[in-house]
C-alpha cells in the first residue's frame, strides 16, 4: 500500500510543480487501445511494449480537461481507500456521484488509465471489480475472510470470488477444466451433472466477455493446478474473440496481462469442422452478418493467429461457409447430446486444437 500511495504522491507532486511554474499541468499514459503498441508472446500472451506511444490528458485544452479533473478525483478517493484500508467496487465510485461522472463507463475507463498509468494491478488500488462469473465441480478454497467455499456438492453454481487474489487452500482432484462461454449452456452441464459423470472436473462461465475476476480465477486455478483448460464456445467470431481472451487476453488490459492469460489454453468446441462432421442441418445455421465478417477479418490478422495453424484453418472454414452457430445447435441431433455424446468423445479421443 506504501507503493501505491507513493505512486499517487509523484502524480500529484507532478502537478503541483507544473503549476508552480505557471505551466498546464498534464498526464501522460500509455495508448491502451493501440496494436502497435502491443507485443505476442506464446508464453504471456498479448502485452504491452515497455516504450509504448503515450496520450496527454492535458488541464487546458477544452476536450480533454474535463477527464483530467475525473482522473484527479479518482485518484483522491483511492488514495484514501487505500490509507483506511478500505475497498470499493467500479459500481459504489460512479454512484458516489453520478451526475458528475455522466456513466458507468466513464469510470470504469479511468480506473483502467489511472491503473495503466500507475502500473499497479487494480485490485492493489482497492478497487474490486464486480463479479459475473460462475464455478462449479470439483473444488473447495477458504475466501480471504475465513469462508470455506465448497463447489463440488452444489447443484447451483457458485459466484467467482470478488478477492481472486486473497483465495488460500485450494483443493481440487479434477482432471481438466472446461470454461463454458454462456451460462445457459452451463446450467445445463450442471443439470445433466456433467462435472461428475465424465472425470472430476472445474467448470467456470464468465458469461459471455469474462470479468476481471473470472479471468484471474482461471489463472489462479492454472497456476495452482496446472490441468489442462479446454473451451466450449459458440463457433461464432464472438465466441472466438471470448476464447482468445482468456488465452492471449485483451489489448486494453496487455499491462496485466502476466496475470490474466493462460496461453495453454485448448479449443475443444465448438469447431466449425465440426458443423459438417456432424452433419448439422444447414437451417439450423445462422449466415454470418457483415458484422461477424468484419469481426472474423480482423481476429485472422491478429498475431497469434500466425502461431495456431489448426485455429487459422477453423477460422478459414468459417469464412468460406459464411455461417455460425451457437452450441444450442447439437440439441437439433438430441436433447442431451452435448454431455452424453459431444463432450465425452472430444475428451477421450483427443477433439481439441
Amino acid at each position: 500500500s506504501s507503493e501505491v500511495l507513493e505512486a499517487i504522491e509523484n502524480v500529484i507532486l507532478d502537478v503541483l510543480t507544473s503549476l508552480a511554474q505557471k505551466k498546464a499541468p498534464v498526464l501522460t499514459l500509455a495508448n491502451r487501445s493501440d496494436w502497435r503498441n502491443i507485443e505476442f508472446k506464446d508464453s504471456v500472451g498479448l502485452q504491452m511494449i515497455p516504450c509504448s506511444t503515450t496520450k496527454k490528458i492535458r488541464s487546458d485544452c477544452p476536450k480533454s480537461a474535463p477527464k483530467f479533473a475525473l482522473m484527479l478525483k479518482i485518484l483522491s478517493m483511492i488514495y484514501k481507500m487505500v490509507q483506511s484500508n478500505t475497498y470499493a467496487t467500479k459500481r459504489d465510485i460512479y454512484y458516489t456521484d453520478t451526475l458528475l461522472f455522466g456513466s458507468q463507463s466513464v469510470v470504469d475507463n479511468i480506473i483502467d488509465d489511472i491503473s495503466c498509468m500507475l502500473k499497479i494491478p487494480r485490485r492493489s488500488l482497492h478497487i474490486l471489480s464486480t463479479t459475473k462469473g460462475s464455478v462449479a465441480g470439483n473444488l473447495s478454497y477458504t475466501e480471504e475472510d475465513g469462508t470455506k467455499v465448497n463447489c463440488t456438492c452444489s447443484a447451483t453454481a457458485v459466484t467467482v470470488p470478488s478477492n481472486v487474489e486473497g483465495i488460500k487452500n485450494l483443493i481440487s482432484h479434477a482432471k481438466f477444466m472446461l470454461i463454458v462461454e454462456k451460462d445457459a449452456t452451463f446450467q445445463r452441464l450442471l443439470d445433466d451433472d456433467f462435472c461428475n459423470k465424465l472425470t472430476p472436473c472445474i467448470m467456470i462461465t464468465g458469461r459471455g466477455v469474462p470479468d476481471l475476476n473470472t479471468r484471474l480465477l482461471v489463472r489462479k486455478l492454472w497456476d495452482t493446478f496446472q490441468i489442462p483448460i479446454f473451451t466450449l464456445m459458440d463457433a461464432d467470431p464472438h465466441g472466438i474473440e471470448i476464447m482468445c481472451i482468456y488465452k492471449y487476453g485483451s489489448v486494453s488490459m496487455s499491462f496485466e496481462a502476466h496475470h490474466l492469460t493462460v496461453p495453454s489454453i485448448k479449443w475443444l468446441g465448438l469447431l466449425p469442422s465440426d458443423l459438417e462432421r456432424l452433419n448439422i442441418c444447414k437451417d439450423a445455421l445462422i449466415p454470418l452478418t457483415k458484422q461477424d465478417q468484419n469481426k472474423l477479418a480482423s481476429i485472422q490478422k491478429r498475431p497469434y493467429i500466425a502461431h495456431q495453424p489448426m485455429w487459422k484453418r477453423e477460422l478459414e472454414i468459417m469464412a468460406a461457409s459464411k455461417m455460425k452457430a451457437e452450441i444450442q445447435v447439437l440439441t437439433s441431433l438430441s436433447s442431451d447430446y452435448l454431455s452424453r455424446v459431444y463432450l465425452p468423445n472430444k475428451l477421450q479421443f483427443g477433439g481439441w486444437i
